[in-house]
């Protein structure tokens, strides 16, 4: 007991002096805090100033960090201004763009700085640049004497150097800003008035060189067709069209390349302003062309047909044009316009070249002689359809249009061909009766100017002569293999039958006055006497006569002059026509003893008479 009252007692002193000690820390914690209370009411004011003084030092800082950031972009605005207002020097076009694509990021992530308005003033004259040396570059190219090499040639495009500049240069005016695609730059508008001021230049010079570079061969074509073939002057068109539509081709291509606004409504307008140039040149080409065949159709014919044929096979390539310059040009086809007016000549050909057929029948005309060679209009008759071939799409084309025996002029007659198994009448079918009607109106024509020669012997040989050319030539010898398909059998035989009737004329004319001769009279005169004897002798007499005339007559009119073959088999003709009869006779009346010298009226034997015919025919 008296240990835990001692333990006690000690734990009772030992808080006592933790008390005490307390108390003390307490009062001097106390007197402590006092004084910093007294500190802090010191202190405060000396804070307050400081702090300020603080807050004004970082605004100056601030103020002078803007200063000299204002101050460097003034100075590097200074030396960009003065790289755009330069424009681009040769070799640095990378530099110029690169500067130009800089301006306009400051503008798209720094719209609200004070240079705003400034670097857009300069985006846009740098725009203005490139676009000069754009307009430059495409001048370069459209420049220079155009090629001469015939109409064998191809399109002049941009030299590789030219392109390998202008591509780059048209790719970033591509990029730069317009009121489509950035509205709320300041120089968009200002921008898209310069490509479409450049892009129109670019139209204009590209037409006017592609216009130069044909108009020789325009001209050349013009001026060679009244001494060419029509023919070939119709190939040379349909040539000189050709290039041009192969020059339109070309000409797209590089405009899509190398517009600078894509649009597709733009690059159209573009294509038609840049092609206007070359279809003036091609609508005065086939002008120039139309006036030279209506001064004379007849003489022109085949050049309105071979142009209407180069036309119609360049029509779907020409609709490749017009959906290229846009929905507001499509009704404006100048292929289409001179089609119809050459359509117009060519269906007026047809029914004007059978009535200068027609009018031929009248003859050489006041004062002028027949002669017994081929007449002119049987000589361009057979140009005519030979050269018919040549042309058989356009001239089918065109019969098909006038109608089916239309370009007779209404004479009502049938045309005479084989019964068609279909209804619907093709074009070779109307070829096929035009050129019935072709060389039955020859026929005709031939066949009456045959009358009007004052000697009917002579009118005989002229006939022969020339529906024997005309047989030949179309129905036995062809010129061209295409007439083949399109001679049918009621035309060769009207040709066959006109020659037949021909050479059965030439005979009656030249020989049956000998045959005649040759001829007894028996109820006039008796067998044996005196009177039949005279009358033996007139006849041989006159037949003697009769053939010296006709060979003076050969002489001075050939038969079959240009057709060996076909005089020689006149000639044998004659000859068994002739001689036979001329030995029958002589041998009958030396039998009855008419004369008691017979040599003194049988001039020449029959071999001799026979040399002489055959003679006629050399």
């Amino acid at each position: 007991m008296d240990d835990d009252s001692a333990e006690i007692e000690l734990l009772e002193q030992n808080l006592n002096k933790t008390h005490q000690i307390s108390q003390r820390m307490i009062s001097i914690l106390t007197n402590f805090d006092s004084r910093l209370v007294k500190v802090e009411k010191s202190i405060l004011p000396l804070y307050t100033a400081t702090q300020k003084l603080n807050q004004r030092s970082h605004n100056i800082d601030r103020a002078l960090s803007k200063i000299d950031e204002v101050a460097s972009s003034h100075e590097g605005i200074a030396v960009e201004e003065g790289l755009i207002l330069r424009g681009p020097q040769s070799g640095q076009l990378e530099v110029y763009i690169d500067t130009l694509e800089r301006l306009n990021a400051a503008i798209a992530f720094k719209a609200s700085d004070t240079d705003f308005r400034e670097k857009a003033h300069l985006v846009g004259t740098g725009a203005k640049k490139l676009t000069q040396l754009y307009t430059k570059l495409v001048a370069e190219g459209s420049s220079g004497s155009p090629p001469i090499a015939g109409l064998d040639f191809n399109p002049v495009m941009f030299p590789p150097p030219l392109l390998a500049t202008l591509k780059p240069l048209v790719t970033f005016l591509r990029t730069l800003p317009l009121p489509s695609t950035h509205p709320s730059h300041p120089a968009s508008q200002i921008i898209l008035s310069t490509l479409k001021e450049a892009q129109r230049g670019y139209a204009d010079m590209r037409g006017t060189w592609n216009r130069k570079s044909l108009e020789t061969h325009a001209k050349r074509v013009v001026d060679r067709a009244e001494t060419l073939d029509g023919v070939t002057t119709g190939k040379e068109f349909g040539t000189l069209v050709d290039i041009l539509l192969r020059i339109a081709d070309t000409e797209y291509t590089l405009l899509t390349d190398l517009a600078p606004l894509t649009s597709p409504s733009l690059i159209a307008s573009t294509y038609d302003t840049l092609l206007k140039p070359l279809l003036r040149l091609f609508a005065d080409t086939l002008s120039s062309l139309t006036s030279l065949i209506k001064r004379s159709l007849h003489k022109y014919t085949f050049h309105a047909l071979a142009t209407h044929s180069a036309l119609s096979s360049s029509q779907s390539r020409w609709e490749v044009l017009l959906t290229r310059r846009g929905e507001g040009r499509r009704e404006t086809n100048e292929l289409k316009d001179g089609l119809n007016a050459i359509k117009g000549l060519c269906l007026r050909s047809f029914p004007e070249f059978l009535a200068d057929l027609k009018l031929a029948a009248m003859g050489p005309g006041k004062g002028g002689e027949l002669s017994v060679g081929l007449a002119d209009f049987t000589v361009s008759t057979l140009q005519y359809i030979d050269r018919l071939p040549a042309v058989q799409e356009a001239v089918g084309t065109a019969l098909l249009a006038l109608g089916d025996g239309n370009w007779k002029m209404g004479d009502g007659k049938q045309v005479k061909a084989q019964k068609q198994s279909t209804g619907e009448v093709t074009e070779k079918t109307l070829m096929q009766h035009y050129l019935y009607d072709v060389v039955n109106t020859t026929v005709h024509s031939l066949t009456a100017l045959s009358h009007t020669h004052r000697r009917g012997a002579f009118g005989s040989i002229f006939l022969l002569n020339n529906i024997s050319y005309f047989y030949s030539h179309i129905v036995l010898k062809p010129a061209h293999p295409g007439l083949v398909d399109l001679i049918t059998k009621p035309t060769a035989d009207v040709l066959a039958s006109a020659f037949r009737t021909a050479k059965a004329g030439y005979f009656d004319a030249n020989f049956s006055p000998l045959m005649q001769a040759l001829t007894e009279d028996r109820e006039k005169e008796k067998v044996g006497s005196n009177a039949w004897k005279a009358a033996m002798k007139e006849k041989f007499t006159r037949f003697y006569d009769l053939l010296e005339e006709v060979g003076e007559r050969h002489r001075m009119a050939r038969v079959l002059e240009e057709d060996g073959e076909g005089r020689r088999a006149v000639g044998e003709e004659a000859v068994k026509l002739v001689v036979p009869s001329l030995q029958r006779f002589t041998q009958k009346q030396k039998d009855k003893e008419f004369s008691k010298n017979p040599h003194k009226y049988i001039k020449l034997s029959s071999e001799e008479v026979e040399t002489q015919i055959r003679g006629f025919y050399k």
